[in-house]
């Protein structure tokens, strides 16, 4: 008899956006996300995912760039999901309680809203010294399908996204990875759907930054055998795919692997 919890998930349908952003550019990365949208969003979809800081690229210019959570980013997100009636997600910068926050939004087509602050800052390019740090895990729920956010940086810490006890069936991965460290991104992503055998799903930029930091893409989607659904480099790209709920509860009762793993808690 099929567990309960299994009854009814279907398959999921993700849009990925793949953009080139336009450098500290609010207004202009709005308007060119909604004519990319209508113009590529051809089919019905679950959710629409867009990179970290998609409408002003991976700044640290947050006193000029920062909004606060009733912005014109959080209304157009609002209004993004409502039209074309699905969960949109990415990261901005918000401002709350004086101080400033890479904020991944999880917007739904009621208008309500989760988020997760981005924990791991890119000491590298001076994130830590702009941006407060987050503390907490965030999975959010689709359709039965339990979804884990995290962003760019994250990826080098596989405690952290650790998937304890089946906690999530997606990691959610939003990003501006850089070209230069692009074997890191296309080997991590792998590792990371295969130790906690779930999905990944990693939406990265393209094109140059107001650093002139190059972006070659690289999003992709690998199902939990580390096998790819979906791999774009280099070109803007919009694209739909489906992730199967029945090849991910196939894939936890052939290999019951997690059952194994090692307890432990991370203390923030």
């Amino acid at each position: 008899m099929e567990h309960p919890k299994y009854i009814n998930i279907h398959n999921l349908k993700i849009t990925i956006f793949q953009a080139y952003l336009f450098w500290e550019n609010i207004d202009k990365n709005l308007k060119n996300l909604s004519l990319r949208l209508s113009m590529g969003v051809k089919e019905k979809t679950d959710l629409i995912v867009l990179p970290e800081m998609f409408n002003t690229g991976f700044s640290m210019n947050a006193a000029e760039l920062a909004e606060e959570m009733n912005g014109k980013t959080m209304q157009w997100m609002q209004q993004t999901a409502k039209k074309y009636e699905c969960a949109v997600t990415g990261s901005l910068i918000i401002k709350e309680n004086g101080n400033f926050y890479n904020r991944m939004i999880w917007m739904l087509p009621d208008g309500h809203s989760s988020y997760y602050d981005k924990r791991h800052l890119f000491g590298l390019g001076e994130e830590d010294k702009t941006y407060t740090p987050g503390t907490n895990k965030v999975i959010v729920e689709l359709k039965g399908w339990k979804i884990r956010l995290a962003i760019c940086y994250d990826l080098r810490f596989p405690v952290w996204l650790r998937n304890k006890n089946e906690e999530y069936d997606i990691l959610l991965l939003i990003a501006s990875w850089p070209d230069k460290r692009s074997a890191h991104w296309k080997a991590l992503i792998p590792a990371r759907a295969i130790e906690n055998q779930s999905y990944v799903v990693a939406v990265n930029r393209v094109g140059h930054d107001g650093n002139e930091v190059y972006h070659s893409g690289y999003s992709m989607c690998i199902d939990p055998m580390g096998k790819t659904v979906y791999y774009k480099p280099e070109d803007e790209d919009l694209y739909t795919f489906s992730v199967s709920y029945e090849e991910l509860v196939k894939t936890r009762r052939s290999f019951p692997f997690l059952k194994d793993a090692d307890e432990f808690n991370i203390i923030v």
